[in-house]
Order: structure tokens, then C-alpha cells, then sequence
């Protein structure tokens, strides 16, 4: 799916559910707090310090986590601000610096995440499945909170598959609920044997996916219309994603990061002797990516919806008693057997837009977006120039005595420069998305001072989109006015009605603002 490799990078990731937290902090405390290096490591060292100096007995700890690493590669821990290595490495490898959950859930003394396959199947409309089973990688090592003797022990702190295959402790079992990578269906089983609500944990974890994708889907939609061309119909991509997910000692679950090319490997190498080394079909990871990938071509299939409607029995024109064949259900007669008889049901459970209703209120940004993409202008672009930023200030009748046109430049101007500066990618000048949310933020707060940051920003969207309905209404009135006005050649003015005006002096008519004067702003969350 285009944009998506950029989007779920550590820093993108982290910028995209910071605005969210900003948004909705109580909704979004799923992620860890998180700095981005270099650009906010002074940030980091004074909010550390400011929280120490308040409570002495705060003691944290931290992970480092590089922007474009994978499979644990350059992750470390540190228990102080003073112990980043910045010798050079930030500047050509930039990287996140998160809280480190100290108290995870412990199976058999061991940390484990869990490696959740969702499936993000359309992106307008938004459409969301996650498999019913995932996988749980555990440490080779018993877990200790860390302490400086500790923070160096990767084999007790991180979780990663690819780092704990090289333990000597490293387990493979033919079984989905023993060894060191099982089944998350077994764990869930073993903490049901205990008493532990499932159903709850299961819940907080859909949230926890759907919560991020919406995170995600703005800059997605900025992707996908510099990429895709418009007018295509249907949902032309989809993507299966990876959700690393830690469960907290208190059965919450924390978001570690999302993984836009999860492996899809179903076998692992084992050394049958010095360096002779043999590809060994793994149980579990065939259980669940089998059935992750099966699945997934079996709802984007592009032919199904054809043969569903074509295995639907014919209506009859006249009403008579029911034949055998009447009452078959659909797909079971000899002409049009249902290829997937044969398969297991689906594994992949759709969670959007089955609970859209209860989400919808935290896609103000998505709203945002929609803003931004009508005035890029250019087919492509993925910034806002000048131009654009000014006329949607016009267009939303957003500028005042106290901001004039004037200010309006300089807040585009010190916006796109300081984000400009941020990002790596340097191909096109202007506004990014990020930057225009931040201008978006600050008029809001302008204009709705006595709100909460979601009211303020919900109250301003409702207020664009108000004006830009009454802006396109009058568009759309004044082309079919204007196409009215033409006559054929030979036809005049009907008997009894008076030409107006401007048909007389040969104008065509012209809308005006009192013609909408009884119009509704449109409302903001369903």
C-alpha cells in the first residue's frame, strides 16, 4: 500500500499517534511516551530532569530504538539521558527514545510480545481485519527489571525472534504452547485457566489496532492520492501488517511498533552439525501464516462478489409454488459449486467498519487531511504551496482583524521551514501534512480558546467544511445557471417571465450569499 513503509517507520509512527495523544491523551496511552534524536534530545534531557527534580524517587529506564532498524538490530537501554551515544551515530541514523515498560506480563518467569497479523483491506472506505491467532515470542532469559547489571542482558529484555534464535536457551517445540515462539491462542488459554477476563484483553486490543490505523490512514490518504489515480474503482491495494504488542503486568497492552512487511516465513534453520545448517517446517508459524495468507487472497479476491451474484438463484417473473431448486441456498447447486467449500472458515475477523461507530469521534485528523488534499492543486503533490495554505484561509473565511493575510504567510513560513528541516525528504517544497496539522492546531486555538484542545480543533473542521459546502452549493448553482442562461437559437424568454438583469445586459446569473442564508453547518462526529 503506498506510503506505508514510510508511515510505520519508528519516528513517523511516533509523530502520527503523538498528534493523536495531543488530541485524545486518555484514548492514545497504549503508546510509550516517546522523543524523536536528535531533533528533541534537549526536550528529552529537560523533561527527564523536570520529572526527577519533582519525584527523586523516580527511577527510569529507557529504550533507543533507531528509526529504520529492524529485527532488534541497534536497540539498547539506558537509564539516563547522559548515556545516548551521539557520537555521530544520531546524525546519519536517527532513532526513538521511549519509556521502557518495566513490568510486563511474565509466562514461565519469561517477557514475551505478541506478533498480531491485521489486515488493512481498503483504505477509503477504511476496512479492518485482524487474524484470530498470533504468534507470542518470548526472551531466553528470566526476566529482572533492569538495573545497570542488567541493561546490556538482550536475551532478558528484548523480544525479538531474530535475536533470541541465537540463544543457547532458544527452544523450537512441536507444540503451539511450549518453547519460544507459540502460539498467542495457548497463552490466551493458559491466563483463561487463571481466571483472567479474555474477552477484555481481546477488546483492549482491537481498540489498541483500530486506534493506531486511524493514527495512520491521513498520511496514508496524502500517499495514496499522489499515487493512485483517481476515479478507479474499488479499493485498488491492501496490506497485511504486523502488530508488535507487549502486554503489561496489568493485562493492558502497549503498542511496540507496527511492521509493514511482516515475515511470512513458515520454516526456521537449524544446524544439524558445525555450519551445516537445514530449513525445518515450524508448527506454529504454519498454523497462523498459513491461514493469515490464505485468507486474505480469499477476501481480496476480485472475482468473488461475480460469483456470488451469479450463484444467486433467478427470480421468477410470475408467483407460483416453490420448486426444490427455489429453496437451495446459494452456491450449492451442480452449475455453480462454491469454491471455497472445502476451505476452514475464515480466520481473518473484520473490526472496521463493524465498530466504526464507536471510533468514528477520533478521525478529526482524517478530516484534516481531506482539507489538505482539496487545496494541493497539484495532481501528485504532496505538499501545500503558499498559494494553496492562502486560499484555504480564504475559502474557510478564517482570516480577521487579528489575522491578517499577512500573518497567515509568516505562520505558513515558520511552520514549513521548521519541518522542512525534520524530514529527510527533500524532493518537493511546501507544507507537509504534519506541519498543516500543527497550523490547523493553532488556528483553532485562536478561535475557540475556552475549548479542550478535540473541541477546538472538531469546532474549526465543522467550520471549513461548512464553508466550503456553501462555497461548492454556489459553484454548483452558478453552472447550472449559467448553462440555463444559453438558449438554442429561435427560443426566447418563456411568456409571463422577466428576463433578470444581468440576462438582459447578456450576463450569466450570478450566485449570492443571501441564496444560503438558511444552510446548517454539517455536524462533526456521528
Amino acid at each position: 500500500m503506498s506510503g506505508m513503509t514510510e508511515m510505520v517507520r519508528k519516528i513517523t509512527l511516533s509523530r502520527a499517534v503523538r498528534i493523536m495523544q495531543n488530541l485524545f491523551p486518555e484514548e492514545y496511552n497504549f503508546y510509550p511516551r516517546s522523543w524523536i534524536l536528535p531533533d528533541e534530545f534537549q526536550l528529552f534531557v529537560a523533561q527527564v530532569r523536570m520529572v526527577k527534580d519533582g519525584d527523586p524517587s523516580w527511577k527510569p529506564t529507557f529504550i533507543v530504538k533507531p528509526d529504520g532498524g529492524c529485527q532488534g538490530d541497534g536497540i539498547y537501554l539506558i537509564k539516563d539521558p547522559s548515556d545516548i551515544r551521539l557520537a555521530g551515530t544520531l546524525q546519519s541514523r536517527p532513532a526513538v527514545v521511549q519509556e521502557y515498560i518495566c513490568k510486563p506480563l511474565l509466562i514461565d518467569k519469561l517477557k514475551f510480545d505478541i506478533r498480531l497479523y491485521v489486515l488493512l483491506k481498503s483504505l477509503d472506505p477504511l476496512e479492518i481485519y485482524i487474524a484470530k491467532d498470533g504468534l507470542s515470542r518470548f526472551c531466553t532469559e528470566p526476566y529482572q527489571e533492569p538495573s545497570p547489571k542488567n541493561l546490556h542482558h538482550v536475551f532478558m529484555h528484548l523480544t525479538n525472534y531474530s535475536l533470541n534464535i541465537h540463544s543457547g536457551n532458544f527452544v523450537h517445540s512441536d507444540s503451539t504452547s511450549t518453547g519460544s515462539k507459540r502460539t498467542f491462542s495457548s497463552i490466551l488459554c493458559r491466563l483463561s485457566s487463571k481466571g483472567v477476563d479474555i474477552k477484555k484483553v481481546w477488546s483492549d486490543i482491537i481498540s489498541l489496532v483500530i486506534k493506531t490505523v486511524i493514527a495512520l490512514t491521513p498520511e496514508l490518504k496524502v500517499f495514496y492520492q499522489s499515487d493512485i489515480p483517481a476515479g478507479r474503482p474499488g479499493p485498488t491495494c491492501f496490506q497485511i501488517l504486523g502488530f508488535d504488542i507487549l502486554l503489561m503486568k496489568n493485562l493492558k497492552p502497549i503498542l511496540l511498533e507496527v511492521n509493514a512487511n511482516p515475515s511470512m516465513r513458515i520454516e526456521h534453520e537449524q544446524e544439524l552439525s558445525p555450519g551445516v545448517f537445514e530449513n525445518v517446517p515450524s508448527l506454529v508459524d504454519e498454523e497462523v501464516k498459513v491461514a493469515v495468507i490464505r485468507d486474505t487472497l480469499r477476501l481480496m479476491d476480485p472475482l468473488k462478489n461475480k460469483r456470488e451474484k451469479q450463484s444467486q438463484p433467478h427470480k421468477k417473473p410470475l408467483a407460483g409454488k416453490e420448486g426444490p431448486s427455489d429453496c437451495e441456498p446459494a452456491g450449492t447447486s451442480d452449475t455453480n459449486p462454491n469454491p471455497e467449500a472445502h476451505l476452514p472458515s475464515i480466520c481473518l475477523k473484520q473490526v472496521f467498519p463493524k465498530y466504526a461507530k464507536q471510533f468514528n469521534y477520533l478521525r478529526l485528523v482524517d478530516r484534516m487531511a481531506n482539507l489538505f488534499i482539496r487545496f494541493l492543486g497539484i495532481k501528485g503533490s504532496m505538499k501545500l504551496g503558499p498559494t494553496g495554505f492562502r486560499t484555504f484561509i480564504r475559502n474557510c473565511k478564517l482570516s480577521s482583524s487579528s489575522l491578517s493575510m499577512a500573518a497567515v504567510d509568516i505562520l505558513y513560513i515558520d511552520i514549513t521551514r521548521r519541518w522542512n528541516s525534520m524530514t529527510l525528504d527533500q524532493r518537493d517544497s511546501g507544507m507537509c501534512l504534519q506541519a498543516f496539522v500543527e497550523a490547523f492546531f493553532y488556528l483553532a486555538q485562536r478561535k475557540f480558546k475556552m475549548l479542550p484542545l478535540h473541541e477546538q480543533v472538531a469546532s474549526l473542521i465543522d467550520l471549513c467544511e461548512y464553508h466550503l459546502s456553501l462555497l461548492d452549493e454556489r459553484r454548483l448553482v452558478c453552472g447550472r445557471s449559467s448553462t440555463a442562461g444559453v438558449r438554442p437559437p429561435g427560443r426566447s424568454t418563456p411568456q409571463g417571465a422577466t428576463p433578470s438583469a444581468q440576462q438582459v445586459e447578456g450576463h450569466p446569473p450570478c450566485c449570492t450569499n443571501s441564496a444560503h442564508k438558511s444552510s446548517r453547518p454539517r455536524h462533526a462526529l456521528s
